[in-house]
């Protein structure tokens, strides 16, 4: 068996859950080169994953400088520093895995897919959902034709109050300007599930949300700009930052880590993060500007119909109906059930055992993280690519499906996602 040589470019929460394959299957996978900002991620993987201490970098660059010395480059950065690091590893030949979005850019997303186009470099997307059995499970569900003609898809992207709060209020992903509109960052694995799903390209899109809740105008009165600053309200508060990240537990346990911008953080160096880092702020006086829901109506063909609900408002998961000429499907994607109600027979059946999630749970997404990793060494070792893996131009329309619901959002019109293209001069 052929191993392949990785490269790894920001060593993160993404980057290091994709690694810890390598633990499962070293024989398919070796680490040869890490780029990470951090002192103390870069040396915990380099001791981890056995890497030379002068494979080890601050910045990517210095990697790009070198002549090719592995195989596939694993881009794991923050949302607006995935081009310029693909782009370059395109040049170079290397293959690349590359954490989504490819850019909060339209043109910059073009452009990386024509430089790999070109190049004969493959590209796979971490839109990780394509990989898990459960989603792989409804796929064929509607290939083998249970459902006859798909005529209604509705889907809610349930985000979860506290993930929410972490990431698009108070974290990395809370200001359209330094990382891209939520629907792209948070939703751009949901418009991709359903292009991929549906098999046909989506025709028009509607979308209506805005930010409402986590503003200052809900402020608590008296509360103070920062948790850890004498707040009043820390009993009661579903967002009191201490009570919050003091809590390992999975539902936050990687929370902690981003918290402290470290791995496996103590209690004390979670509170002394609380300080003065982001995630001590207050909810409600933070400069957050992304929307908390947001529904996209979109049309795929002729005649299939989207609903897609991203709410912050919930516990997290994704629900889903699939509605059809020959049945009806309903899933749950946190509860790991899938029910199939079939008019021939009248009969509703459970037709998702949960147990093939829980035999590859290693990294997360339900079996996603592992399962991209296995089908990028049969794609790459072995030019065998699954069902799953789509040509990057496919990738690129997934985003374009999320820029145009926001154009949507922000002019109250319905987008024809042909003159849409056309505008932007593709």
């Amino acid at each position: 068996m052929k191993k392949l040589k990785l490269i790894l470019i920001g060593g993160g929460d993404r980057g290091s859950c994709y690694l810890k394959y390598l633990d499962m299957c070293p024989e398919k996978f070796s680490l040869e080169a890490i780029a990470e900002p951090v002192k103390e991620k870069r040396d915990f993987l380099k001791c981890k994953y056995n890497v030379p201490e002068n494979m080890c970098f601050e910045s990517y660059e210095d990697i790009f400088r070198m002549p090719k010395f592995a195989d596939i480059v694993m881009i794991c950065t923050q949302d607006k520093m995935h081009f310029d690091p693909g782009m370059k590893a395109i040049d170079k030949g290397y293959h690349i895995l590359l954490e989504k979005p490819i850019s909060p850019l339209p043109e910059e997303c073009y452009a990386l897919s024509e430089s790999a186009r070109k190049n004969g470099v493959k590209v796979m997307v971490c839109f990780v959902l394509r990989y898990t059995p459960f989603y792989r499970t409804i796929k064929k569900i509607i290939d083998d034709g249970k459902l006859g003609e798909i005529m209604n898809v509705v889907h809610t992207e349930a985000v979860g109050n506290v993930h929410m709060s972490h990431s698009f209020v108070r974290g990395n992903w809370s200001r359209e300007a330094d990382s891209a509109p939520m629907i792209l960052a948070k939703c751009c694995h949901d418009t991709d599930l359903f292009q991929w799903l549906l098999s046909e390209p989506c025709t028009r899109v509607q979308s209506f949300g805005t930010l409402t809740h986590f503003t200052e105008k809900n402020k608590p009165e008296g509360a103070p700009a920062r948790c850890l600053d004498g707040c009043p309200y820390q009993d009661t508060c579903f967002y009191y930052a201490p009570s919050l990240y003091r809590i390992d537990t999975t539902e936050v346990g990687h929370f902690r880590a981003i918290v402290a911008n470290k791995f496996n953080p103590t209690d004390e160096e979670v509170d002394l993060a609380l300080v003065n880092s982001p995630y001590g702020r207050c909810v409600y006086q933070c400069d957050n500007d992304v929307v908390d829901h947001q529904i996209v109506n979109a049309q795929f063909g002729d005649n299939k119909i989207l609903t897609l609900t991203m709410s912050g408002f919930n516990k997290g998961g994704r629900c889903t109906t699939i509605m059809g000429t020959k049945g009806e499907l309903r899933t749950d994607e946190d509860a790991q059930t899938m029910y199939l109600y079939e008019f021939a027979t009248r009969k509703t059946t459970q037709v998702y055992d949960p147990e093939l999630a829980a035999k590859v749970t290693v990294g997360g997404h339900g079996g996603g993280d592992a399962g991209i990793m296995h089908d990028l060494y049969d794609y790459v070792a072995e030019d065998k690519p699954s069902d799953s893996i789509s040509d990057i131009s496919a990738y690129c329309m997934s985003h374009l499906i999320a820029f145009a619901a926001e154009e949507a959002r922000k002019t109250g019109k319905v987008i024809d996602m042909k003159e849409y293209i056309n505008g932007l001069g593709k």
